[in-house]
C-alpha cells in the first residue's frame, strides 16, 4: 500500500469516530504499526488535518477538513442518512461499506460536526436478515458497468432452461425482491432483463463494450418505451429469456 493511500485510510478511520481512538486501536484497524500511526498522524496534522490528542490517550478528528464549506439541511442530512442506511441492507459489502465512509467524511468535512447528529436520525430502512439471491454477484456486476466489461453468465430463465450468454451490462436495478441487470444479449440480439437469482455464475470478461455504455443507455430506454407501447404481451415478449 503507497503511503498516500495509508493516509487517506487513517483519515476515513478518524472520520468514523465521533469518541477518541487510541493509536494501537488504529493500527489494528489499519495492519501497521503503532510508531507508523503516529508518524502519519503528525503527517495529516501538518497538511491540515484538525487532530486533537496525544499518543496514548487517543485522537478525534475535528470537522471542518477538506471541504469546509460543505453544507446541509436538515432533510439533506436525513436524506444521505436513509439512502445509506437503505444501501446497508442491500447485501453488497462492499457498497455498504463504501456508504458508511461517505456518511463518515461528510460528517467531519462540514463546518459542524455532524456525526451525533447522523447517529441520531430516527429514518431507518428495512435490512434482510438473509442474504438477497444473488447478492454474491453484485459487485463483480457493479464493477464491470463502470469499467464497461462483456459478462459471461450462466442462466436459467423463468421456465428453467438453462444458457450460456455474453452481455454487455448497461444499468442494474435494486427492486423489492429482486436485483435485474438491464443488458444486451448477445445471443438474442437485444436487450433482456436477468434476475440476478437466476444468474448460477457469473465471469467478468476482458473485452470491452463494442459500444460506450453512454451510447447503449438510451437505445436501451427506447426499448423500455417500444415494450411499454406494445402492452402486457410486447413485455412478455421482450422479456422472454
Amino acid at each position: 500500500m503507497s503511503r498516500t493511500a495509508r493516509l487517506f485510510r487513517l483519515m476515513d478511520a478518524l472520520r468514523a469516530r465521533r469518541l477518541p481512538v487510541t493509536a494501537a486501536q488504529l493500527a489494528a484497524q489499519l495492519s501497521v504499526s503503532v510508531r507508523t500511526v503516529y508518524r502519519d498522524i503528525q503527517t495529516l496534522a501538518e497538511l491540515g488535518a484538525r487532530i486533537d490528542g496525544d499518543a496514548g490517550v487517543g485522537y478525534v478528528l475535528r470537522a471542518g477538513f477538506f471541504l469546509p464549506s460543505l453544507m446541509f439541511d436538515e432533510d439533506e442530512i436525513e436524506a444521505l442518512v436513509l439512502g445509506a442506511r437503505w444501501v446497508q441492507g442491500q447485501g453488497d459489502a462492499e457498497l455498504a461499506r463504501a456508504a458508511e465512509t461517505v456518511l463518515a467524511r461528510i460528517a467531519t468535512a462540514s463546518p459542524r460536526d455532524l456525526r451525533d447528529h447522523m447517529a441520531d436520525t430516527g429514518l431507518f430502512a428495512p435490512r434482510s436478515s438473509a442474504p438477497a439471491p444473488g447478492a454474491q454477484n453484485l459487485a463483480p456486476l457493479r464493477s464491470a458497468i463502470r469499467r464497461e466489461r462483456k459478462l459471461h453468465i450462466h442462466y436459467t430463465d423463468v421456465a428453467g432452461a438453462s444458457t450460456e450468454r455474453v452481455i454487455w451490462p448497461v444499468a442494474l436495478g435494486y427492486f423489492e425482491g429482486a436485483r435485474v441487470v438491464a443488458a444486451w444479449c448477445e445471443l438474442r440480439e437485444d436487450f433482456r432483463h436477468f434476475r440476478l437469482d437466476r444468474i448460477a455464475a457469473l465471469k467478468v470478461l476482458d473485452a470491452s463494450l463494442p459500444r460506450p455504455r453512454r451510447e447503449l443507455l438510451p437505445r436501451w430506454r427506447e426499448h423500455i418505451e417500444r415494450v411499454r407501447a406494445a402492452g402486457p404481451r410486447g413485455l412478455h415478449t421482450a422479456d422472454k429469456n
